[in-house]
């Protein structure tokens, strides 16, 4: 069976909320996930052994957690180039952070990302469970 890391950064509990969402679509789509708040990796081989990569954080002040962009120093240097990607972020006034989290995956690590960034207000709110689901599956028929 196909696996999925999902690891998150949250501030108010509503990125780690929309994580479990993309987790559901996944999950219809016979992925096995694994959820991760972004404190729990602690070394790039805590990355390996996964076939889809989905990282998140809130926005806050324009900008990412801080603990995310720590994680994304070490994400580096793991073997991540070629695999499938995408990125998500919840926001009150913007969602820099999932765009730029998007970037990075992208262009520094050379993953296969999914079309956009899902960024969304909060997963509970204009069909945001469903915008959520769909982006968890999205990331699985990438594997086909």
């Amino acid at each position: 069976m196909p696996k999925a890391l999902i690891v998150s950064a949250s501030r108010t509990g509503e990125t780690k909320k929309i994580a479990e969402v993309i987790a559901e679509g996944l999950r219809f789509s016979a992925i096995e996930v694994s959820l991760k708040d972004v404190t729990e990796i602690k070394r790039e081989t805590d990355l390996a052994g996964f076939d889809i990569y989905v990282f998140g954080s809130s926005t806050y002040h324009g900008a990412m957690m801080d603990r995310m962009k720590t994680f994304l120093f070490l994400a580096e240097r793991a073997e991540l180039k070629d695999k499938i990607g995408g990125s998500f972020g919840s926001f009150g006034w913007s969602g820099e952070a999932a765009e730029r989290i998007y970037d990075t995956m992208k262009n520094v690590y050379g993953m296969n990302m999914v079309s956009t960034p899902l960024m969304l207000k909060t997963s509970s709110v204009d069909g945001g469970i469903k915008v959520a689901q769909a982006y968890g599956k999205e990331l699985a028929a990438k594997l086909a």
